[in-house]
C-alpha cells in the first residue's frame, strides 16, 4: 500500500477574474474548489491512474471535513488526525498571470504528532510513505525524520518531496525516492544557479549517499533521473502551462504508479514526466488518458 502525508493540507479556492482592479469590486467569471495539499495531490493522481492509497496527515474544522468528504467521492481512503483549529484555505487568482493567497494552518500539538505515529505503525514491509511539502513551522524541522525512521522501522519505503532543511534532514534515512526541482536541489548543495553539469553531478552525488531513485524537475526544461543502474534525461513535451499547482506532485504520482505496476525505470520515468506535464497543461490535476497521451510523446535520453 502507499500511504501519502500531509501536514499542512488546504482547500485551494481557484477564481478567475477578466481583470484585477485593486480597491474596487471584482467579479469572478469562473470559480473551483479542490482539495489540496501535496500528499493529497499524489493520493489523488495515483488513483486517477489505478493505484489505491491512503491520505493521512492533519486536518481540522469545516474545511477538513470538506477534504475528507471530496476525497471520499473520488474514491480515496483517508485516515487524518483530526486537531484544534481549521484547515487553511488558499486562494489561487487567475487574472493573466496567477496571484496565490496562502492562509495559515492549525498548530499541531505533540499529542496529534504521536497519533500520527502511531498510524504509522501499521505499515507494512513493502509499503511506500510519501513525505510531500513544508513543515509547519510550530514543528521541529527534524518530525519527517522521526516520521521516517518509524516507517523504516515497519520495513515500508520512504518517498520525499519536500526541501530545505527539512530535505536535509530526511536524507540520512535513505529514501527510496526524492524528488527535489532543480532549485531546490541547488539550495541542498549550496549552489546559486545551478548549471546542467550541476544536476548531474549533485543528482548523482544523491544516489551515492544512498537514494535509491531521484528525480529533478526543470519545469519547461526537461527533467533528470537518477540511480545505480541508469542516468537519464527527458526534454519537456510542448503545450499550454494552465495550472502551476501539482505538477510536481503528479511526478511522483506517476512513478509510483508505473514502479507499483512492475514497469522498468525508463517507463517509471516517462509516466513522471508525462504525469506532471498533464497537470501542467490542465486546470485540475491530470487524468489516465492526458497521461497516457502525452506519455508517447516523452523522449529519455540515456546519459
Amino acid at each position: 500500500m502507499i500511504y501519502t502525508c500531509t501536514f499542512n493540507p488546504s482547500v485551494d479556492y481557484v477564481v478567475h477574474v477578466d481583470e484585477l482592479r485593486i480597491g474596487e469590486l471584482n467579479r469572478a467569471l469562473k470559480t473551483m474548489t479542490f482539495p489540496g495539499g501535496k500528499g493529497i495531490n499524489v493520493s489523488r493522481v495515483l488513483k486517477r491512474l489505478g493505484v489505491d492509497s491512503v491520505a493521512l496527515g492533519f486536518v481540522g474544522g469545516f474545511t477538513g471535513e470538506f477534504i475528507e468528504a471530496e476525497l471520499r467521492k473520488e474514491g480515496i481512503v483517508s485516515d487524518f488526525v483530526r486537531v484544534s483549529g481549521q484547515t487553511r484555505i488558499n486562494v489561487k487568482l487567475k487574472a493573466g498571470r496567477e496571484t496565490e493567497i496562502n492562509g495559515q494552518g492549525p498548530s499541531i500539538a505533540d499529542e496529534d504528532i504521536i497519533q500520527l505515529l502511531a498510524k504509522i505503525r501499521t505499515m507494512a514491509v513493502g509499503d511506500v510513505l510519501v513525505l510531500a511539502g513544508s513543515v509547519p513551522s510550530s514543528l521541529p524541522p527534524d518530525v519527517y525524520g522521526q516520521i521516517a525512521a518509524e516507517a523504516s522501522r515497519q520495513g515500508g519505503k520512504v518517498a520525499v518531496d519536500t526541501s530545505g532543511p527539512a530535505l536535509r534532514a530526511l536524507l540520512a534515512n535513505r529514501p527510496f525516492l526524492v524528488k527535489p526541482n532543480h532549485h531546490e536541489l541547488a539550495e541542498l548543495f549550496g549552489v546559486s544557479t545551478p548549471t546542467r553539469e550541476d544536476i548531474v553531478t549533485y543528482g548523482r552525488r544523491l544516489v551515492e549517499m544512498g537514494i535509491e531513485h531521484v528525480i529533478v524537475s526543470m519545469a519547461g526544461d526537461g527533467a533528470f533521473y537518477f540511480s545505480e543502474e541508469a542516468t537519464l534525461f527527458a526534454e519537456a513535451p510542448q503545450g499550454t502551462v494552465k495550472n502551476s499547482v501539482g505538477a510536481g506532485d503528479s511526478m511522483v504520482a506517476g512513478f509510483l504508479a508505473a514502479h507499483a505496476d512492475g514497469k522498468a525505470v525508463e517507463e517509471a520515468f516517462v509516466c513522471s514526466v508525462a504525469a506532471g506535464s498533464a497537470t501542467a497543461f490542465s486546470e485540475d490535476l491530470c487524468t489516465k488518458d492526458e497521461v497516457e497521451t502525452i506519455a508517447r510523446r516523452v523522449r529519455i535520453m540515456r546519459l
